[in-house]
């Protein structure tokens, strides 16, 4: 018989892995969003973002900063990785993406396959196909809420996965660009017509899906502690099923898409071994597509230009 306390410890381990899908899933919806393209190296930045967040606060512990600011070790882990990422997605829109923008879907697909598989060999050449431990920047530290008990490191997940996603969405409906991103979506021709940089735009997109997987990556390294240069597979590939879970191209489903897969697997291996979970996202993916194929919230669907 399961304990309250175990399932409420597992709901938390949900949330917060729950998250981390999110952040990765709304790069994939945003990009489907304008393009209608599924950018299969999203889960290398990912991984890049890891990796640059390890080599910030690498760089702090063997200085000491770390131990006497570890705030600001943190916060310049997120920004390096930010601006690393940013910069990587960027380059790969601008390299891999757009001269094929105009050519067949299989095309666009084949270079965010090939894509993905340069930069996995790039991040293994540096890392020399080493595993890499994060350094220890926050004390392992609970708290007791009632019968469930929450690390730090799951708040700090939680609410950072939940402060970026409401940023994202005040950012889409309330600035300008925004609103060209929107328009972009909506008709690629007409919003050109309108005055609006479409290639500018598009490259906007790419960046910001990035500094969200950035922020993820460094998230799984502080919480997973060890990193290596194929971890951006597994987690790309589920955070894409929760995005068609919640409906590609609809980012409160995206959000919502990956919630749900984190409880799923999390309140999952309750009833069946650990080593299963990763069943579990493939499954409910399966179920989606036969059952629900435009997703939990429907699949947002722009008028193509």
């Amino acid at each position: 018989m399961l304990s309250l306390e175990i399932i409420l410890d597992q709901i938390i381990n949900g949330l917060t892995i729950g998250g981390i899908y999110a952040l990765i899933a709304l790069g994939y919806t945003l990009v489907y969003g304008i393009l209608f393209m599924i950018n299969f190296a999203h889960g290398e930045i990912f991984m890049f973002g890891s990796f640059a967040g390890f080599a910030v606060l690498t760089y702090f512990a063997n200085t000491g900063f770390t131990g006497s600011h570890p705030g600001s070790s943190i916060l310049a882990a997120f920004l390096a990785a930010m601006v690393v990422c940013a910069f990587l997605g960027a380059l790969l829109e601008r390299v891999a993406y757009r001269p094929l923008r105009r050519a067949p879907r299989l095309a666009p697909l084949i270079s965010a396959i090939g894509a993905s598989i340069f930069l996995q060999n790039v991040m293994m050449l540096i890392i020399k196909a080493r595993m890499q431990v994060y350094p220890d920047v926050l004390p392992e530290r609970f708290i007791d809420l009632g019968p469930a008990t929450v690390s730090y490191f799951q708040i700090f997940i939680i609410l950072s996965s939940v402060c970026l996603m409401t940023g994202l969405v005040l950012f889409i409906r309330k600035t300008r660009t925004g609103k060209a991103m929107r328009a972009v979506a909506e008709n690629r021709e007409a919003a050109s017509l309108m005055g609006i940089d479409v290639n500018r735009i598009i490259l906007i997109t790419f960046m910001i899906g990035s500094i969200l997987a950035a922020a993820a990556g460094v998230m799984v390294g502080m919480y997973y502690t060890q990193i290596n240069h194929m971890m951006g597979f597994i987690p790309g590939i589920k955070a894409f099923t929760a995005a068609v879970l919640g409906g590609i191209g609809n980012i409160v489903g995206a959000v919502l898409g990956g919630l749900f897969l984190g409880l799923a697997e999390a309140l999952g291996v309750l009833v069946m071994p650990a080593e299963y979970k990763d069943v579990i996202a493939f499954a409910l993916l399966v179920l989606v597509l036969i059952f629900r194929p435009r997703g939990i919230l429907g699949e947002v669907v722009s008028e193509r230009a």
